[in-house]
């Protein structure tokens, strides 16, 4: 981190938002593993669950609550004494972030609600008040669809809380429905407000694939906190992804003056928790967890790639804990079948036609989408030839993957300078 760099929080509602959505349902046990690897990569706050939602999420609230000793926990509250009295008792005021929800649109108050705004003003003073009663140190205002409100509106919520000691002003982006510089100017307005007494939480929802550019637009215009997911689970098209927002931070947080605590070779450990309690989530595509992610198959990539894994990877797969794979299929070329005999010291001309058989049965045959990794084309190739001849290196795959190979990173370093 530069002496210049802000430090940002990361609030992670994997456990709340994202189970909330159809399919994510997850019991008290597996939430507390995953809360748990959680602290261990760094997240600032874990988002433990609703109280009142149901038996299961007061359950894990308390586990959470009594296990995790560098993060805090936080529950999500409506603007009532019986959620604020509920949440106490789940999980003890005691390191926790308590989220009292206020109603940040006209839309809502009139459709969903059916109060007026000074109603709205008026169970945030109390329920805050009602908070302190009980011993809350640590309270914060989460403004629902407040990117559909008008600044008449949300200033009054979020001047009346902040003088009942609101520590964190949440505006959510409920419908996904922002621009990243209409995000980043609301930030800024509310910013203004507030002025320095709070600290400013974005939460983004991705249903126009913006909830990144959006929650780093908020950053730029003073957010202090970004609300995150892994894999971006949550309502209907999920939210800001941890494991991307962690990479912008590693590669880019000097250029933009920021940085944050997560150690991003754990975020794949994490996200097998999630996977292991409700299956695989990230598309094949998806950045830093997506199947593909750190796979090629193009043999005009594998070129490259089999030389210096940086002429088509930027993102790192060692610092997110994975690995990279050249897999072998109809789009790649003999460079890799080549390169594979060349590490068994073998690839001269008596060996040419071999290596075309190979290639043809391997590459330009292949039927459909089917590939194979680059270890299985070796046990191949080694089992075609005469092994008494094979001057074996021990090449594997994980050869391709080490650092003596791949040393990416003064790469990097010295392409930005």
């Amino acid at each position: 981190m530069s002496t210049e760099s802000r430090l940002i929080s990361i609030f992670d509602s994997t456990l709340r938002d994202g189970e909330q959505a159809p399919g994510n349902a997850m019991t008290p046990e597996q939430k507390l593993a995953i809360a748990c690897a959680l602290e261990a990569i760094g997240v600032s706050t874990v988002e433990a669950g609703f109280p009142t939602s149901s038996p299961s999420d007061f359950k894990a609230i308390g586990m959470i609550s009594r296990a995790l000793t560098t993060a805090k926990f936080a529950t999500l509250n409506r603007a009532t004494r019986l959620d604020v009295e509920t949440a106490a008792e789940a999980g003890g005021v005691h390191n926790h972030q308590l989220q009292i929800m206020a109603t940040g649109s006209d839309i809502h108050l009139e459709h969903k609600r059916g109060i007026s705004r000074e109603r709205g003003v008026r169970e945030i003073v109390d329920s805050f008040r009602f908070a302190g009663e009980l011993g809350f140190t640590d309270i914060s205002l989460a403004i629902e669809d407040a990117t559909r409100g008008t600044d008449d509106l949300l200033r009054p919520l979020i001047e009346a809380a902040l003088d009942e000691g609101c520590g964190t002003v949440l505006l959510a982006d409920t419908t996904g429905c922002m621009l990243p510089p209409e995000f980043g100017g609301m930030v800024a307005r509310v910013n203004g407000w507030v002025n320095g007494a709070a600290k400013i939480s974005a939460h983004c929802h991705d249903d126009f694939g913006l909830s990144l550019p959006n929650a780093l637009a908020a950053l730029d215009a003073g957010a202090d906190e970004v609300q995150v997911t892994l894999a971006g689970i949550g309502e209907r098209a999920g939210n800001t992804a941890l494991e991307e927002l962690a990479a912008v931070m590693l590669y880019k947080g000097d250029r933009l003056g920021l940085a944050c605590d997560i150690k991003t070779t754990g975020l794949n450990d994490a996200y097998r928790l999630l996977c292991e309690a409700i299956g695989p989530v990230a598309a094949r595509g998806k950045s830093i967890f997506g199947q593909n992610a750190f796979a090629t198959q193009a043999g005009i990539h594998q070129a490259g790639m089999l030389r210096n894994p940086i002429t088509y990877e930027y993102v790192e797969p060692g610092r997110f804990g994975r690995r990279r794979s050249i897999l072998v299929g109809r789009h790649s070329g003999r460079n890799v079948v080549r390169h594979v005999f060349a590490q068994l010291g073998r690839g001269g001309p008596a060996d040419e036609a071999l290596l075309e058989e190979i290639y043809r049965q391997y590459v330009t045959d292949t039927i459909g989408g089917k590939c194979i990794e680059l270890e299985e084309l070796r046990s191949v190739i080694v089992d075609r030839l005469d092994d008494t001849d094979l001057d074996d290196t021990g090449f594997e795959n994980t050869e391709f993957n080490n650092t003596e190979f791949n040393n990416t990173e003064k790469a990097h370093a010295k392409a930005a300078s």
